[in-house]
């Protein structure tokens, strides 16, 4: 069939009919090799899949919306593209789930930066599409939520949250409002900050992993 997005694709190396999903969506400028570099430390038996952002922007990069960086943190995001987005993503697991038959109880969004906005996105508007999410240094823009939020079933959501202390491109500040807004509609996560910047360092790596072990197990 034809998808909605360009991807990548590992498959599991422990067959199943029913594998776990684990969905990666890389930050601003990059592209679905990034993320992808990390399949062969995930387990064998995830079906790992990297998708490309729709917008081609400069040196061979891709973004899933226009960020403007002279603006105030109200306009920074370009918020019709960014909905677009979202629900291009949401579209793209449907395709997925219909060829891979994955299983939605073991399903996993990972994003990065840009990438973790709309893995907020995503879970937040469409609950119910995928299970565990993996956000690593981003927000919750909670323009990009389809309301209303109080209607939602959220209890099967899991959230993965982490951010560099000293991250010069996300202020940290808005990703620690991310616990008030979890624990306000329920939503069992994890929050954890490394001393690093705009990146992932070895031992938020390694938590990520024990997290998705524990997930899967």
């Amino acid at each position: 069939m034809s998808f909605s997005l360009k991807h990548i694709v590992r498959k599991p190396k422990i067959a199943s009919s029913n594998p776990p999903l684990f969905l990666m969506l890389h930050g601003y400028g990059s592209n679905e090799e990034d993320l992808f570099s990390f399949a062969n430390e995930l387990p064998d038996e995830l079906l790992i899949i990297s998708a490309r952002a729709p917008l081609s922007i400069d040196f061979g990069g891709y973004a899933w919306y226009t960020i403007h960086f002279e603006a105030d943190d109200k306009k920074f995001s370009d918020v019709p593209e960014a909905i677009e987005a979202r629900d291009t993503i949401a579209k793209f697991i449907d395709e997925l789930q219909e060829v891979y038959k994955f299983d939605p109880d073991k399903s996993f969004l990972m994003g990065f930066s840009q990438g973790t906005i709309l893995s907020y996105a995503v879970a937040l508007s469409y609950p119910k599409k995928i299970k565990n999410i993996l956000a690593l240094s981003g927000y919750i823009n909670e323009e990009l939520i389809t309301p209303p939020e109080e209607t939602k079933d959220y209890k099967s959501l899991d959230f993965f949250c982490s951010h560099g202390s000293v991250d010069p491109v996300i202020p940290v500040d808005w990703a620690r409002k991310v616990s008030t807004i979890l624990q306000n509609l329920t939503i069992s996560y994890s929050y954890k900050e490394y001393f690093a910047g705009h990146g992932i360092v070895p031992q938020n790596f390694e938590d990520m992993k024990n997290w998705i072990d524990e997930k899967l197990n």
